[in-house]
């Protein structure tokens, strides 16, 4: 029997927790890796992705930022498509990462640009 890695445990239980709590909102989830951030607003009950951005996109690549700062710009743009596709309320899934650092500083960034979490 294989051990389950404390992150998987993690973005497993707060997903459960937050699912059963938000059921007619759409969820944010955010993913990072060492250079990268990307999020995504998803209908749960469709399974589609309505709205994305990544650090990834052409944009981005061109200027040389700091990853906490990407983190604010990325949340700016996400809640300025978010509002182009008049979401508003939504609920913010961290999955396995710790509310702290770019993660915090995306979700703040969310809160300033019209996002309600």
């Amino acid at each position: 029997m294989r051990k389950i890695s404390s992150k998987i445990k993690r973005k497993i239980r707060n997903r459960k927790k937050m699912k059963n709590v938000n059921n007619n909102k759409f969820r944010v989830t955010v993913f990072k890796s060492s250079k990268n951030i990307s999020a995504q607003i998803i209908d749960d009950k469709i399974r589609k992705t309505l709205v994305s951005a990544s650090s990834t996109e052409k944009n981005f690549k061109k200027n040389k930022i700091k990853k906490i700062e990407l983190s604010n710009v990325l949340g700016e743009l996400l809640a300025k498509r978010a509002k182009e596709k008049k979401i508003e309320n939504v609920y913010f899934d961290r999955g396995g990462y710790k509310y702290h650092g770019r993660v915090k500083a995306f979700a703040d960034s969310l809160r300033k640009n019209g996002m309600k979490f």
